[in-house]
C-alpha cells in the first residue's frame, strides 16, 4: 500500500486536498471516483534519497507540515506502533495499520514517507532522523539500541511509557504554573506601567521645587529614565542571552557544561537526578526483566536519561560491568546517583532480584519527584506576591519620602 496526495474537485466544484492510501495510482484515483470526487492531481508521497539510498534532507514545505505534529500525537502513535509489534506485526505493516487509523495528515505524511524509506532498505532509527524536530536523539537512539538488540517492541513500548509520563507531568506543571505566571506577567506590566507613566510625572512636580531628594527617590528617577529612554537595551541583552544559550547548547563541550552546571542548583539538581534515576531504574528494570541482556539493557538505558552527566557516568559504568564489576558498586563510585537508589541496585544484585528492586526504586523516585513538583510550584505564587509587594512597596516610599519632607518644613 502506498500513500499519495491529491488534489480535486468536489460536486460543488470546490477545490480540496488530501492524502489516500492504495496500491496504485490507478486505483487511487478509482477510489475518489467512487466518492464523486474529480481528480485534478495526484502524487506518490515519497522519501528523499540519495543514489546511495542514504537518506537525504527534509524539504522545506515538509518541515512546515511537520512542526504542526504534537508531542501527545508522537506518544499515541508510538504506544500503537508498539502494541501492533508485539502483536506480531512486522515493521511495514504495523506502519501501514497507523496510515489507515491516524487522521492528522501531517502525521500521515511522516508515516507514509519513514515506511517508504524503510522499504528502499534503511533502518527505521535512520527512517525517524529524517525528521529530528518530531523526534528527539533519546527516541531515536533507544529504537536503534532495540533493533540492535532486537528487542524493538520492548523499547516502543518503554518509549510510549515515558512520553505518556513526561506528558502528565507536563500537564500538571502547566496546571501549577497557570495562575503564577499570570500574576507574575499582570504585575510586570503594572510596575512597567508605573515606572514609564506614573513616576516621572510624579518627579517632575519634585524637581520643578529645586528640593534635594530621598535617595530611594533619586533611585527611582534613575531606574524610571533608564527604562523610558533605554528599553531597547534590555530587550537586545534579553535576545542575546537567548542566543548564546542556544549556540551553546548546539556544542557537546556547551551542552555538557550546561549540564553540569543545572547539577549543581541546589534544589532544582537534585530533583533532576531523582527524575533520571526514577527513568533509569523503571527502563533498566523493564529490560532485564524481558530478557535483554545487561550491557545491552544499560546502552539503551542511557539513552533517555537525558543528560551529558549522567550518560558519560552509566557508559563508564557499563565498562566496569563488562569488566566483572557490579552494577551498584560502578554507579555508587561515581555518586551520581542518589545513594538509596545505587544501594537498592546493590540490594538487588545480591538477593537475585534486580528487576523488582529496581521497579521499587523508580516508583519511590517517581513519586519523590511528583511530591517535590508540586510544593515548588505551590511556593511560586506567594514568593511572586512577596515580590510584588516589596517592589510596590518601594515605589510608593520613594514618592512619599518627598512629600513627608516637603510637610516638616512647612511646619
Amino acid at each position: 500500500m502506498t500513500t499519495f496526495e491529491y488534489s480535486a474537485l468536489n460536486r460543488k466544484g470546490k477545490k480540496e486536498q488530501g492524502l489516500i492510501t492504495a496500491d496504485s495510482k490507478t486505483a487511487a484515483g478509482s477510489l475518489l471516483r467512487k466518492k464523486s470526487v474529480y481528480l485534478v492531481s495526484i502524487n506518490e508521497i515519497n522519501a528523499e534519497t540519495t543514489p546511495s539510498g542514504a537518506i537525504g534532507k527534509l524539504s522545506d514545505t515538509g518541515g512546515i507540515l511537520f512542526s504542526r505534529i504534537s508531542k501527545s500525537e508522537i506518544s499515541m502513535m508510538t504506544r500503537q506502533l508498539a502494541t501492533l509489534v508485539s502483536a506480531g506485526f512486522n515493521l511495514i505493516a504495523a506502519l501501514d495499520t497507523l496510515i489507515l487509523q491516524t487522521r492528522s495528515k501531517s502525521l500521515i505524511r511522516v508515516i507514509s514517507k519513514m515506511k517508504n524509506a524503510i522499504e528502499e532498505g534503511n533502518s527505521f532509527s535512520l527512517a525517524l532522523a529524517l525528521y529530528p524536530s518530531i523526534f528527539t536523539p533519546i527516541y531515536i537512539n533507544m529504537v536503534k539500541a532495540g533493533e540492535s538488540s532486537g528487542t524493538l517492541d520492548i523499547v516502543l513500548e518503554r518509549l510510549a511509557d515515558l512520553m505518556e509520563a513526561q506528558e502528565e507531568t507536563r500537564s500538571k506543571i502547566q496546571a501549577s504554573l497557570a495562575y503564577p505566571v499570570l500574576m507574575a506577567l499582570v504585575g510586570i506590566m503594572v510596575l512597567l506601567f508605573l515606572l514609564t507613566y506614573i513616576v516621572p510625572g510624579l518627579v517632575g512636580i519634585f524637581s520643578d521645587m529645586n528640593q534635594t531628594l530621598p535617595s530611594p527617590t533619586q533611585f527611582l528617577i534613575t531606574v524610571s529614565g533608564f527604562l523610558k529612554s533605554f528599553w531597547w537595551v534590555l530587550v537586545l541583552i534579553a535576545l542575546m542571552i537567548i542566543t548564546g544559550f542556544y549556540l551553546l547548547k548546539k556544542t557537546e563541550k556547551g551542552a555538557f557544561f550546561i549540564d553540569r552546571t543545572i547539577f549543581m542548583l541546589p534544589k532544582i539538581g537534585t530533583l533532576l537526578k531523582k527524575s533520571a534515576a526514577a527513568r533509569f531504574s523503571r527502563i533498566l528494570g523493564s529490560l532485564l526483566e524481558h530478557g535483554v541482556p545487561v550491557l545491552t539493557a544499560l546502552d539503551i538505558a542511557k539513552s533517555i536519561i537525558g543528560n551529558r552527566v549522567l550518560s558519560g557516568i552509566i557508559t563508564q559504568a557499563e565498562i566496569e560491568v563488562q569488566q566483572g564489576e557490579e552494577l551498584g558498586r560502578a554507579l555508587e563510585q561515581h555518586r551520581a546517583f542518589p545513594p538509596l537508589a545505587t544501594q537498592m541496585i546493590k540490594v538487588g544484585e545480591k538477593s537475585g532480584t534486580l528487576e523488582k528492586m529496581l521497579e521499587r526504586t523508580a516508583i519511590f523516585y517517581e513519586k519523590e519527584v511528583d511530591t517535590s513538583l508540586t510544593a515548588m510550584t505551590a511556593m511560586l505564587e506567594p514568593v511572586i506576591i512577596l515580590v510584588m509587594g516589596v517592589v510596590v512597596g518601594f515605589i510608593v516610599l520613594s514618592v512619599c519620602l518627598p512629600i513627608f519632607e516637603m510637610n516638616q518644613l512647612v511646619r
